[in-house]
This record gives C-alpha cells, sequence and structure tokens, in this order.
C-alpha cells in the first residue's frame, strides 16, 4: 500500500496578511508539494467543472453560497478508487470555517474505511475550523490523524515544520 496527498488549491488572488496578492502557486499546493518531498505519494489535485472566479471576493462569495446550500461542485479527473493507498494526506484551504464544498465532492466519492487520513489546511488565522470533524463525518471507517494548521501567507517558510509533521504523522 501507498500514500497519496489529495489537495485542493486556490491559485491567483488570495488574501495574505491582510492584503490580496496573486499568487503563480496556491498555499495548500506548495504544502503538499513539502509533504511529497518528505513522505513520497503520488499527488492528486480536486480540480472543480467550473472554476471560481479569478476575483477573490467573488470567489470567497461563491464559497460561502455553496456552503449555504451545501452545493457539491462537479469535479473533473478525480481517480476512479483510492484502494491502492492506505494513507491519505488531505489537503484544503480554510473556506468559511471548514474545506471547500469540492472536498465535500471528492470525500463522498470514496470508501475510506480502514485509511488513515491526515488532513492539513492553509488559512490566515481561522485555523482547521471544522474541518477535522467534517471529514470525520463523511469518511466513515477512517482513522483521521492529528491535523495541521499552516498560516498561508507563511506556507513558503513553513517547509521544514509540514515535512517534520508529515514524517510524524505516518
Amino acid at each position: 500500500m501507498s500514500t497519496a496527498i489529495i489537495y485542493y488549491s486556490r491559485r491567483g488572488q488570495n488574501y495574505c496578511n491582510g492584503v490580496i496578492k496573486n499568487l503563480a502557486q496556491g498555499n495548500t499546493q506548495l504544502a503538499a508539494q513539502f509533504i511529497q518531498r518528505a513522505v513520497g505519494g503520488d499527488l492528486i489535485e480536486v480540480r472543480t467543472k467550473d472554476e471560481y472566479p479569478a476575483d477573490y471576493y467573488a470567489c470567497i462569495d461563491k464559497a460561502k453560497a455553496e456552503l449555504n446550500s451545501n452545493a457539491r461542485p462537479e469535479l473533473v479527473s478525480t481517480p476512479e478508487n483510492l484502494d491502492k493507498y492506505d494513507t491519505v494526506f488531505l489537503g484544503y484551504p480554510n473556506w468559511w470555517g471548514t474545506m471547500p464544498m469540492a472536498m465535500f465532492s471528492f470525500l463522498e466519492k470514496y470508501d475510506w474505511n480502514g485509511k488513515k487520513i491526515i488532513p492539513f489546511c492553509s488559512n490566515e488565522g481561522s485555523g482547521m475550523g471544522s474541518s477535522e470533524r467534517d471529514i470525520a463525518k463523511i469518511c466513515k471507517g477512517a482513522q483521521i490523524g492529528r491535523g495541521l494548521s499552516i498560516h498561508g501567507a507563511e506556507t513558503a517558510q513553513s517547509e521544514k515544520r509540514i515535512c517534520d509533521w508529515a514524517k510524524k504523522s505516518l
């Protein structure tokens, strides 16, 4: 069995320490790459069929509407199954206190029984929110490891911390 690092990340306009910055690569994606360097495994990006708006504020408005309506955005290029993985690092930004609804869409597609899920989350101060509880509700039969909250604006400077956590989490 092997490890997967499954993540959703937003590139482009992001909120960083009180200002909007244009990121060529999302913070969660960068953290996922650090984890892969530390422990190996396959990187799997979760992508929505309909892209979120490029404008940050329009994006968070759409994300809030999705949360309020309990939406399940359609995804593209998801694996048929996750049978070959026993451990999954699961990464996402904290949007409105939990994972983006695209992650709910992803998680609900699979059987998680017997797998270990280790969440990590980029945010600007809201921590893991309710995401760990939400993962546990969706992923019945999985062991949920201790999550890592990463301050998004500090992701690039947090490689050692992220790698050390990933190694300890296995």
